[in-house]
């Protein structure tokens, strides 16, 4: 028998095994977020729920690919999901993005359909759309790979390190087709908890590596389509492909030592639902800045302010990297407003005076200012954000 180098030589394969007791808690900890990440959508007004519906698919898409090392243009992604979503759009759409909108979207927007060879064939096309891909020729197109041996390797031409080999180009379709009929009837197998069985799904079909290219893409899509189908919606308010970018030496690590072991993919699992719990927590903190962005502009729905005002105020209020976490300087208003000194100063004292921001401790050219954010809005329920928002 020749010695067994890749999980899928093993006599058993694929019949994975897991530590049920090991994952139980990482699986209690990512359906408690999920609950809440649901319970929040409710309180979001539909403009700015369609708009982080928006944000999460271009942040999925564009990181997807960043996984792979690809750079796209983010304007042309993001018009070709905006003109999908009905929202206002200004960049210009290209072949290649409007085909990763479509996958995007048909991966989470069409739960209820089943996942087919047929489909998988229509998403790769979308990957590789000739207009923009002219010399694919090379690669097989909405086809299965060639019958050259399909690796992974790295290092020199003449000394390569091959981390990962797939399974042979015989007898691929059946093993895919059995790939297809287990996605099939694991959606309603009450014995697979449905986020393990998304994590099952991303490890089996990345493993099978099925095509010349794209396999990673494609598997993160079915990863988002089993994960739109465990919550039996299609809105999707986290991105799963960011996370896995932010730490993608560890991805690459927990795959290639997982493909080298036995069928007991518990350590694989671990990772999948760690990344997916740090996924869902990053997407409720950029909710709760949602939310809190439509209480202070309820609170402040009188006041009268200038655009530049306004510009600024929603860059405080946005967060992340270029919220200014840390509060404001006069300086950083001049730059991020374009006005001049004086201007910035007295936009400054006239939101202090309406109770828009407020001064953090320090004094001199150090002085910072913060949001000063009303502790829940006024007679509750949904708010409307003025039109400089968008600046």
């Amino acid at each position: 028998m020749p010695p067994i180098h890749w999980i899928w030589q093993q006599p058993d394969w694929p019949e994975f095994r897991w530590q049920a007791d090991k994952l139980a808690p990482l699986i209690r900890q990512c359906v408690r977020e999920q609950g809440r990440l649901l319970g929040r959508l409710g309180t979001i007004d539909d403009q700015a729920g369609r708009e982080d519906v928006l944000d999460t698919l271009l942040q999925n898409i564009v990181t997807s690919s960043a996984i792979e090392g690809e750079r796209l243009n983010v304007g042309s992604v993001r018009s070709s999901l905006a003109r999908r979503l009905g929202l206002a759009t200004e960049g210009k759409p290209s072949p290649r993005s409007e085909g990763l909108a479509e996958l995007q979207l048909d991966a989470t927007g069409r739960h209820d359909q089943p996942l087919t060879v047929e489909r998988l064939f229509t998403w790769h096309r979308w990957l590789f759309p000739q207009d923009d891909f002219p010399l694919t020729t090379r690669i097989r197109v909405g086809a299965l790979r060639g019958e050259e041996p399909m690796q992974v390797v790295s290092g020199r031409l003449d000394r390569p390190t091959v981390h990962f080999e797939a399974p042979p180009r015989l007898g691929l379709e059946s093993q895919l087709d059995a790939f297809l009929s287990w996605f099939e009837r694991s959606l309603t197998d009450a014995g697979i908890d449905p986020l393990l069985r998304a994590g099952i799904a991303h490890f089996w079909f990345v493993t099978l590596h099925p095509f010349d290219d794209g396999n990673g893409r494609l598997t993160r899509a079915i990863t988002d389509l089993a994960l739109t189908q465990a919550e039996q919606q299609s809105i999707r308010f986290y991105a799963l492909s960011a996370s896995i970018l932010d730490d993608r030496a560890s991805y690459y690590r927990i795959l290639e030592t997982s493909q080298k072991d036995g069928l007991d993919i518990t350590a694989w699992l671990e990772w999948f639902l760690t990344t997916l719990l740090r996924s869902l927590d990053q997407a409720l903190a950029r909710i709760d800045r949602v939310l809190a962005k439509a209480r202070f502009w309820q609170a402040h729905r009188a006041a009268t302010l200038s655009a530049e005002q306004v510009k600024v105020l929603n860059r405080l209020l946005d967060g992340g990297e270029k919220g200014f976490e840390e509060g404001i300087s006069a300086a950083q208003y001049q730059a991020v407003a374009q006005v001049s000194k004086a201007t910035a100063t007295r936009h400054l004292v006239d939101l202090l005076e309406k109770g828009c921001i407020k001064r953090l401790p320090g004094g001199g050219r150090s002085t910072r200012y913060q949001i000063d954010q009303p502790a829940a809005l006024p007679g509750g329920g949904r708010s409307e954000w003025p039109e400089a928002r968008r600046e």
